[in-house]
């Protein structure tokens, strides 16, 4: 039986990090890339090998458990090293080890010649298999391993360039301010944990969702657990206010921020809330402020990256974005709606970073797009597959972004979320906007670079075909979803159906009839985005320069947004300075200098007091020895005279 594997799977590129951390610079440049990209390969195989062997199961033999052995049991607590395949975790695993295996081939060409290049795939290897663990366990405790793994990774990937400086620090500052922040959100991942084996007395999924599908709805218990549990998903899922390492992640390399930010890392916490429906069904405050933040969050990064220069820092801020549409449909309900706008996004996302990769590629570490312009004609493969991938994040049909995001839209609007919706529509249009503004002034107009320095040309082969192949995914991959009301069957939806089964019936959602305002909606969040689109085609093509009317008219809010709202400034202000300054001035010069070190310092000088005293014992006469032993000696006789 091909589940069996699934440990082969997993440990693959595990396997890959081994070897590569051990012998990989004892070879030449490509056998690191080779192998790493192999062992993530083989993966995808056996992930499509279980795939299909579930689609050939009777739905309700769809899920299976591999258990290899009992990995800790302390008490009444036990937990095992166990893997759980169902309709959920291979979706993820499909999406994760096969984009994963492109990003990996795309490494290849683009860390060519670097110094690091096997350590580089060493790490991606690492990565892959922390992942993996993640999406495959079946208990809570094995996931928060994983977890915590692509979080050490991450630190490892942001930080590559240890070496280079990055906006106002280094690439290892902005390495330990997503490690930094990740944990701020773990705590909460641990708080949710600790709840959860306190009530039901278990971490294994299954057990745990068994009995929570026999509690009513409303509990004030399960309230608090979910809340913990989605303030873990804020932080590796870069959701407000944890949101803030996302960005400066983009001081690795750029293959990383493929990885980290297209399918991985950031939809670690879209997973979790998905995998843990029944008891985030049971808490609607909880979904509710789910499906707020994941609103809040897509309008607000999606404004800062209206005016923001660096090729990446757009995209991370687009990333942001869309992991806002993800939460908005998780807290109104639609959890395959959500997974599948993952799925969507791991195509477009990672065909938009690998694409800007090219662009870096060819113009020599540059990435400022004020200095790029009329490169269309120097790239014209990179700017078409660019220019799919743009289309297809924007959400015009038949693209793939278009499916999953209308979806989203919809089941918020059906739902009564219709503040909820506008603002969603509203980021929509904010998307259309920026990404066409990104790619106007990258590829279009008149080039703005030195034409002594820069001599654009194509990526070489093993970076253009991943560029192909999800090129093409991004065209195609959204008919799986394709809607009821277009004539589809939704397949993605029937195929997790099974999964949230559980939390369907606790929210009591019925089915809505196929009516006329749905193909109203569709129709307008289509024309918001062709909106967008003219607007930024036509704002930054019809003239020479390069145009921020938005400064010229409001310079203050133009600021505000170049600024990225200040958010940074403001953490520093409220969180970071006060805790350096109580740290400096109580906790380092008071507790530690004057109390703890006063106490150790006071010890000592009591007992060198008292050494002082007995030292004068030792004269070193013998006469005075023997006086000493002669009066312990007379003491000692009268006191057993006395007795």
């Amino acid at each position: 039986m091909p589940y069996q594997l699934i440990g082969l799977a997993v440990f693959l590129p595990l396997v890959g990090f081994i070897l590569n951390g051990l012998i990989g610079r004892k070879f030449k440049e490509p056998f690191a890339g080779i192998l790493g990209s192999a062992t993530v390969g083989v993966s995808f195989v056996i992930a499509c090998m279980m795939f299909f062997a579930l689609i050939d199961s009777p739905i309700e033999e769809r899920s299976h458990t591999v258990v290899y052995f009992k990995w800790i049991a302390a008490g009444s607590f036990s937990a095992s090293f166990a893997y759980q395949i169902d309709q959920l975790s291979i979706l993820m695993m499909l999406i994760v080890t096969g984009v994963g295996f492109l990003i990996h081939v795309y490494s290849i060409g683009y860390m060519h010649s670097d110094p690091g290049y096997w350590r580089f795939f060493a790490y991606l290897n690492l990565f892959i298999f922390a992942m993996l663990t993640l999406i495959m366990a079946d208990n809570f405790l094995l996931l928060f391993l994983g977890w915590e793994g692509v979080g050490l990774c991450s630190y490892l990937l942001i930080g590559f360039w240890y070496d280079r400086k990055f906006d106002k620090g280094t690439t290892g500052d902005a390495a330990k301010k997503a490690f930094i922040v990740n944990r701020i959100g773990d705590l909460g991942f641990l708080i949710g944990m600790f709840l959860i084996f306190e009530m039901f007395g278990t971490l294994t999924f299954k057990d745990v969702f068994a009995q929570a599908s026999t509690l009513s709805v409303g509990s004030t218990a399960i309230m608090w657990m979910t809340l913990a549990l989605f303030l873990g998903a804020t932080g590796k899922s870069a959701q407000i206010p944890l949101f803030v390492w996302l960005p400066d992640a983009m001081a690795g390399p750029t293959p990383v921020s493929a990885l980290i930010h297209a399918a991985t890392m950031v939809t670690a916490g879209v997973y979790m809330v998905a995998r843990c429906s029944v008891l985030f069904a049971l808490a609607p405050t909880t979904m509710l402020v789910v499906a707020f933040v994941g609103a809040s969050t897509a309008l607000f990064a999606a404004s800062i990256g209206l005016v923001q220069n660096d090729i990446k820092k757009v995209l991370a801020y687009s990333t942001v974005s869309q992991l806002g549409y993800m939460f908005l449909a998780l807290g109104v309900g639609a959890f395959a709606a959500g997974l599948f706008h993952v799925l969507t996004h791991a195509f477009f996302k990672a065909l938009l970073f690998l694409g800007s990769g090219a662009v870096i590629h060819a113009m020599h570490e540059e990435q400022d797009i004020q200095k790029m312009g009329g490169l269309k004609s120097h790239l014209p493969f990179t700017y078409k597959t660019f220019l799919v991938g743009t289309i297809a994040i924007a959400g015009i049909p038949p693209l793939a972004g278009f499916f999953s995001k209308d979806e989203i839209l919809w089941k918020a609007f059906a739902g009564g979320y219709w503040p909820l919706w506008l603002m969603g529509l509203f980021g929509a249009a904010l998307t259309a906007f920026y990404m066409f503004r990104l790619l106007s002034l990258t590829f279009n107009g008149e080039p703005r670079w030195d034409h002594h320095r820069h001599h654009p040309h194509e990526a070489p082969a093993t970076m253009y075909v991943p560029l192909i192949i999800l090129a093409v995914l991004s065209v195609i991959g959204g008919f799986v979803g394709v809607p009821h009301s277009l004539g589809g069957s939704n397949a993605i939806e029937n195929w997790l159906d099974p999964i949230f089964e559980r939390a369907n019936e606790k929210m009591l959602l019925v089915p809505h009839d196929i009516e006329p305002v749905e193909y109203v909606l569709m129709a307008l969040s289509v024309g918001v985005a062709l909106a967008g689109i003219f607007l930024a085609r036509n704002w930054y093509l019809k003239r020479k320069e390069v145009p921020e009317r938005l400064a010229t008219t409001n310079v203050v809010a133009y600021n505000l947004l170049l600024n990225k709202y200040k958010i940074d400034e403001l953490y520093d202000a409220v969180i970071v300075n006060p805790i350096h300054k109580t740290s400096d001035l109580f906790l380092w010069k008071i507790f530690d200098v004057k109390i703890i070190d006063g106490v150790v310092n006071g010890v000592a000088q009591v007992l060198g007091m008292f050494s002082g005293i007995a030292r004068k014992v030792q004269t070193g006469i013998a006469q005075s020895y023997v006086f000493v032993f002669l009066i312990g000696v007379v003491a000692i006789v009268g006191w057993l005279i006395a007795k």
